[in-house]
């Protein structure tokens, strides 16, 4: 059975630079809670995440952001929060998770109860370039995945608009995933449209190869004023990803070595002359990063210590975090392909 995640859940995002964001945020995340069927303790808890690591970019970068959403999960229902800043960043961070551990004069609780408090959690932190932490909090008691892949995205409208024309899903089954990122042309409702219609159309059809899905997105947007598309599959008997794009959405693979992957000239919906596949080698723990060029192209992970074997949700935050050009809607989808067991 197909599972499809995709940009079409709501994002939320919010600046946090004064005491009054706080609770603002906090009114976000227990609205999205009570519309997800969360109980009382369970949406006191998401509560208690998001103060606790709102409070925590006030006391120590003075400013940043915090994302939540419906989890990028397939395995249950569940929240997903993020929090970004460009301070300080923590020099020792183990010990920072350590209850009763401060360099802000407090009780130095904070980071030790997002670490509690969230079901899944992870932190990426390097010493003057800022900290991103990832919690996730589940509704109920989350089942086995019924997909090989980890996903994590992010996706913002460009200043002033509040529909997103940069998409992108991901729908998976036990032979493999299929990954598509969009950006309507421009930016604004009428990219928003182009953009989800190629989401839909990979919503209303089975497992599909990277140049099927651009063809049958072809069409779908034909009404539309057309986008710039990537789609790979990634087949997991084959540890094989095939890339096929149209239009400038950057793309790369990561296993043993870094390879970048081509797309062709062209609108999809209009004049997509060509649609070439590309496969390269795919195995158990391999990274697909797919974005808008609301992204700069010029990102290297070996910059970021670490940052490769981190929850891919904090790959995309930091990518989005320091790359963003600010002039367009942006997106980063990140997918790996999870490690086989033992």
């Amino acid at each position: 059975m197909e599972t499809l995640i995709s940009s079409q859940s709501p994002q939320y995002v919010f600046a946090v630079s004064h005491a009054s964001d706080v609770a603002a945020v906090r009114r976000a995340g227990q609205k999205l809670a009570d519309s997800l069927g969360f109980n009382e303790t369970r949406a006191g808890q998401l509560a208690l995440i998001i103060t606790e690591a709102a409070t925590n970019i006030l006391k120590h970068a003075g400013e940043g952001e915090i994302h939540v959403g419906p989890a990028q999960s397939p395995a249950g229902i569940g929240v997903d929060v993020l929090a970004l800043d460009r301070g300080p960043g923590i020099a020792d961070l183990a010990g920072s998770l350590v209850d009763g551990v401060s360099t802000a004069g407090t009780a130095g609780t904070g980071l030790g109860a997002l670490h509690r408090l969230s079901d899944e959690f992870d932190v990426y932190s390097t010493p003057g370039a800022g900290c991103a932490f990832f919690m996730r909090l589940w509704r109920d008691v989350p089942g086995p995945s019924p997909c090989g892949v980890e996903v994590g995205a992010l996706w913002t409208a460009i200043r002033g608009e509040e529909a997103c024309g940069d998409g992108w899903a991901v729908a998976c089954e036990a032979s493999g995933a299929t990954l598509l990122a969009a950006d309507g042309l421009g930016h604004g409702p009428d990219a928003a449209r182009a953009a989800n219609g190629a989401i839909g159309a990979l919503e209303r059809r089975g497992p599909l190869g990277a140049s099927e899905m651009m063809h049958l997105a072809h069409e779908a947007l034909r009404p539309t004023r057309g986008a710039a598309l990537a789609s790979a599959r990634i087949d997991f008997e084959a540890d094989e990803l095939r890339f096929a794009g149209v239009g400038n959405i950057g793309a790369v693979a990561i296993d043993e070595t870094r390879r970048a992957l081509v797309s062709h000239n062209g609108i999809v919906g209009h004049n997509m002359r060509k649609v070439q596949e590309f496969a390269v080698p795919f195995g158990p723990g391999a990274l697909c990063i797919l974005h808008s060029d609301g992204i700069e192209t010029r990102w290297d992970l070996d910059k970021y210590p670490g940052l490769r074997g981190r929850s891919p949700t904090l790959i995309a935050a930091v990518l989005m975090r320091d790359y963003i050009r600010g002039r367009d809607d942006a997106m980063v989808l990140v997918v790996r392909r999870v490690a086989e067991k033992a």
